[in-house]
């Protein structure tokens, strides 16, 4: 018994990568919902409550991941990368329960048509966020490797394109928007919403890494 702890263990990191981008992409439906169903306070209510519960359970799953690293002698791949990856994955999560909860508390009384596009773009980014995660215990295998950097750089291309919708929603925000109050709530909305297609990113460029020094 005592030998067997003694053992170097390799943690399941890969399970838990994969569990954590299960929960953004819960989060980031769960707050498309909320964009989609704005109108209606009970809806809103109903999937704000999502976003919270998906991002709690992403935090946990955050926890586990570093209190194991504490605990294992062995890991599949880099420590310092384990630890990146995991934590800024956990920022997309907190990002996305930002935005909702500064709708909230900007009492922003509707959704923009550009509001509607950057959170497609953030669903998006996630969903071949959690694509790329999947991958990574199978990189060994080249096809699998290579596959993971193509939906990297898919994962690229739509953040160039959040960064595109955001200028343009600036742009239409200064010239049109005669209410300074509306301008600073809005502002705030379209900065959070790019910011998580650019936390998406930085995954991206952390799993790019990871292919390409373990593949």
């Amino acid at each position: 018994m005592l030998f067997g702890k003694l053992l170097p263990r390799e943690g399941n990191f890969f399970e838990m990568f994969n569990q954590h981008a299960d929960r953004i992409v819960e989060a980031a439906r769960a707050f498309s919902q909320l964009v989609a169903n704005y109108n209606d306070p009970h809806l809103r209510e109903q999937y704000n409550r999502d976003v919270d519960s998906a991002e709690r359970a992403a935090d946990r799953v955050t926890h586990d991941v570093n209190k194991m690293l504490h605990k294992t002698f062995i890991t599949p791949i880099d420590r310092e990368q384990i630890h990146k990856l995991i934590n800024t994955m956990d920022d997309v999560a907190d990002l996305i329960q930002d935005s909702a909860e500064t709708m909230a508390l900007y009492d922003v009384r509707h959704m923009t048509e550009e509001i509607t596009r950057l959170t497609d773009l953030s669903v998006k980014c996630c969903e071949r966020l959690k694509d790329a995660v999947y991958m990574l215990a199978k990189i060994a295998e080249p096809a699998t490797a290579e596959a993971a950097l193509k939906t990297c750089e898919e994962i690229d291309r739509l953040e160039s394109d959040a960064d595109r919708v955001m200028r343009s929603a600036m742009s239409k925000l200064f010239r049109e928007e005669p209410d300074v109050r509306e301008v600073i709530k809005l502002k705030a909305i379209y900065e959070l919403l790019e910011t998580i297609t650019d936390k998406c990113e930085d995954v991206a460029n952390l799993i790019e890494g990871i292919v390409l020094e373990n593949s």
